[in-house]
């Protein structure tokens, strides 16, 4: 048998970004893993109390990295994709969310640069870059996993 004519079937690995309001931290971590992975990888978000808007910082910190996620909007961790989640990542602190038997699970304690005076824009880049380099290493991984 070729390799050409093999089938195939390897699963996408699938990832879940959750934080409390899913209205910054996992959105931005789930479009920085959708423009690194480009579709190896099923990449979903929700936030456990989820707000009403996206954080406006948040969307523009990506826009500077040409992602646009403005058409985008909070929403809740479902069971659905709770259990269709190979790895899950809570973000922060402040979502609580128990471990799920047969599921990776990481809490990814992101850094606070207002606790150092830093706010704003610049705040937010540190947070993007923050959660950026973590997205680049779960990638890696996924990725080495699918070879």
């Amino acid at each position: 048998m070729t390799d050409e004519s093999k089938p195939n079937h390897v699963k996408k690995p699938s990832v879940l970004f959750v934080c409390s309001k899913n209205g910054g931290k996992s959105q931005l971590a789930a479009a920085l893993m959708n423009q690194l992975a480009g579709g190896t990888v099923e990449v979903s978000s929700g936030g456990t109390k989820p707000g009403n808007d996206l954080n406006a910082e948040s969307v523009d910190s990506l826009a500077e990295l040409g992602i646009d996620i403005s058409q985008e909007h909070p929403k809740a961790v479902t069971e659905q994709a709770l259990a269709a989640a190979d790895v899950v990542v809570v973000l922060g602190t402040e979502a609580k969310l128990g471990r799920r038997d047969g599921t990776r699970f990481e809490r990814w304690g992101i850094d606070e640069p207002s606790l150092r005076g830093i706010e704003g824009t610049e705040r937010m880049r540190l947070v993007r870059d923050d959660i950026k380099t973590r997205v680049e290493a779960l990638h890696t991984e996924l990725a080495a996993g699918r070879d």
